[in-house]
């Protein structure tokens, strides 16, 4: 789950120009075109290549919104909703942390069938989250399956959209580590399994056995922890806060083209 959000005023040049230095707030980072990014991660020919998702293979932030949605379509019941919407405002007044506001947005879905979730993720990717893949990263994610790269996705989102929306890239679900719950005889429950998110996501991979990353690409600083581990970080259409760590990191950055007319 990602949520944090590029500054109004983009730090960047444009993504197709040449790669030029890209400032903001006194950050100078390297934007890489599309031509240049896509070279630089093909050049790489990494073995194992890892993607976070909301913001990085698709804009928006995915989690929040199945919440949201959830609650529009009746998915979710008005006490749930109540409950879930003053702990995610307690979030934003930083009085709840990341990995705690992930995993109760999975949590809330406790007592119902995971089929009839998973049903309802389905549909709601498709209707509001698919228009917003980004075609760039959906083009390199297949030259680099066509390469025989093994690509994992990890992220803080529940499992029921993550793993819906990385069909679309042809991830399949035993490479996807995402926040998740006990499923209990076809119903969801409160008992967290995971929720990958900051230090927690290089975690889950090492528990996959995956602790060799040559590639990785993230757009918040909860995937800093991850990208610091690569061989080669990517941040991708980055917040304020990794652009801040890949200025001192001296990462180049890649904005997609939908992101920079978003």
């Amino acid at each position: 789950m990602n949520h944090s959000t590029l500054p109004t005023a983009s730090p960047f040049t444009s993504s197709h120009a040449s790669a030029d230095s890209a400032s903001a707030s006194g950050l100078a980072v390297k934007a890489l075109s599309t031509a240049e990014f896509h070279a630089a991660v093909l050049a790489l020919e990494p073995r194992i290549a890892v993607f976070d998702c909301d913001g990085t293979l698709w804009s928006g932030d995915a989690g929040t919104g199945f919440m949201r949605w959830s609650v529009d379509t009746g998915l979710l019941s008005r006490e749930a909703a109540d409950w879930l919407d003053a702990r995610y405002r307690a979030y934003q007044r930083g009085e709840v942390s990341e990995i705690g506001i992930c995993g109760e947005m999975v949590q809330v879905y406790q007592g119902l069938r995971e089929e009839e979730v998973r049903r309802a993720a389905a549909r709601f990717f498709a209707e509001k989250i698919e228009r917003n893949i980004f075609p760039e990263m959906l083009e390199v994610v297949t030259a680099l399956e066509q390469r025989g790269t093994e690509i994992w996705a990890v992220s803080s989102t529940n499992d029921w959209v993550v793993e819906e929306g990385v069909r679309r890239f042809n991830i399949p679900a035993k490479r996807v580590l995402c926040a998740r719950v006990v499923i209990a005889d076809g119903v969801v429950t409160d008992r967290l399994i995971d929720v990958p998110t900051d230090e927690g996501k290089v975690a889950a991979l090492a528990a996959a056995g995956v602790d060799a990353l040559d590639a990785v690409f993230g757009n918040s600083i909860h995937d800093a922890a991850m990208l610091a581990i690569a061989r080669r970080a990517f941040p991708v259409n980055p917040s304020l806060g990794l652009l801040e760590r890949a200025a001192a990191e001296g990462w180049p950055v890649f904005l997609p083209g939908s992101a920079a007319r978003g």
